[in-house]
């Protein structure tokens, strides 16, 4: 322990922006990696499991203790880099590490460092309008000093988008849908981002309950010049597209609105899926077990194991359509505590794998005696076939 712990201090500089722990101890881990950021005296984790990425951020302090107990108990690498060298720490089998240090050429992108803010897709002093409108940028492109955390936040949701997107070539079409788009401050986001960075031909319709909504959106689109951004009054279960779909965006769509955006998005093969679901009333009110009483025996445990079991039912549906799927953390501008985001890629998925998904949302359905509407509705239009498992 005592080696480790000088180990770890050997690699300890102030000057190192980024961090890598990796090559876990055991396959059963909870994280195949961690990624670690640095801005002045915040430590910002990235913990990947196989399918998801959830965030923390850590003090000075706190940092050196997960440090140390991360690479006593969990992962067997350690790399740092700062501007000039990079610091590995390997720990062989029997506990021993082992300290190198090298010169970089070329030092890893930053994406937070010691002294200077992140790098984001939506940089400062560039006039985004509607970051302007919304009180985040001032009107010469500076970041509000109290919106801080609400600019960090809209440039999470842009580089979820961007993971997905960053190899489209310039001038590719992307029709784009926003269900439930409410006041539409992301959409507007979005558009600027498609278009004026990664300078794609883009349509985008936002669709919405609201009649004074969509009215005040489009005068704000119009407004920004934004003549491929649009708003349509319209519902989800029975809204009519004319034209290919390429990404569906739904955020906070409310229950089952939620499963029937999805619905709509596998229906049109769309390629892209990003939603944040929010209000899983309808699973909560059947859910009932014999075998796991205890999830159901408390009102507030009963509530978050519906949610959850609701979404992990979505993903599956998902890859059972063929859909590459994770399940992100975000939290979103209104600090809302639904902080799950499903993104979902259309892509090439093994009849085997897509018969597990399925046989993994019939048990969940057995297990807890569910009915959930997006597995209804795919099994009425013959999209799935639980008789196959």
């Amino acid at each position: 322990m005592n080696s480790l712990i000088s180990a770890v201090e050997a690699c300890f500089n102030p000057q190192i922006y980024k961090i890598t722990l990796s090559k876990p101890k055991s396959k059963t881990s909870d994280y195949k990696k961690i990624v670690i950021s640095q801005i002045k005296e915040v430590y910002h984790l990235e913990k990947f499991t196989a399918t998801q990425v959830f965030n923390d951020n850590l003090s000075l302090e706190q940092f050196k203790d997960f440090l140390g107990q991360a690479l006593e108990n969990e992962f067997l690498q350690y790399n740092g880099w700062d501007d000039q060298y990079e610091y590995i720490i390997q720990i062989s089998k029997k506990g021993r590490p082992s300290v190198t240090k090298k010169a970089v050429k070329e030092a890893p992108e930053k994406a937070l460092t010691h002294n200077r803010e992140k790098n984001y897709i939506l940089s400062e002093g560039t006039v985004i309008k509607p970051l302007v409108d919304m009180g985040i940028f001032t009107k010469e492109g500076k970041v509000v000093k109290t919106m801080y955390d609400k600019f960090r936040q809209i440039n999470r949701f842009v580089e979820i988008i961007d993971d997905e997107i960053k190899n489209f070539d310039p001038g590719t079409e992307l029709n784009v849908i926003d269900f439930g788009c409410g006041k539409s401050y992301l959409t507007f986001i979005l558009y600027h981002y498609l278009t004026e960075i990664k300078n794609l031909n883009v349509r985008i319709v936002g669709l919405d309950l609201k009649r004074d909504v969509i009215d005040r959106c489009n005068v704000s689109s119009r407004k920004y010049g934004y003549d491929h951004l649009s708003f349509e009054l319209g519902n989800i279960d029975t809204y009519q597209t004319t034209f290919p779909v390429d990404m569906i965006i739904t955020l906070h769509a409310c229950d089952t609105a939620t499963d029937y955006a999805l619905y709509n998005a596998i229906k049109w093969n769309a390629k892209l899926i990003f939603s944040v679901p929010c209000c899983q009333h309808e699973l909560n009110a059947q859910i009932k077990t014999e075998q796991l009483s205890l999830l159901t025996k408390y009102g507030i445990i009963k509530e978050r194991t519906a949610a959850l079991i609701t979404d992990a039912i979505r993903g599956s549906l998902l890859e059972a359509c063929g859909y590459k799927v994770s399940l992100l953390e975000f939290v979103d501008l209104a600090h809302t505590p639904k902080n799950i985001l499903i993104r979902a890629k259309k892509t090439t998925v093994t009849e085997k794998r897509k018969a597990q998904a399925l046989a993994e949302v019939n048990n969940a359905i057995q297990t807890f005696s569910l009915t959930p509407t997006l597995y209804s509705l795919l099994e009425s239009d013959e999209i799935i076939n639980s008789k196959k498992n």
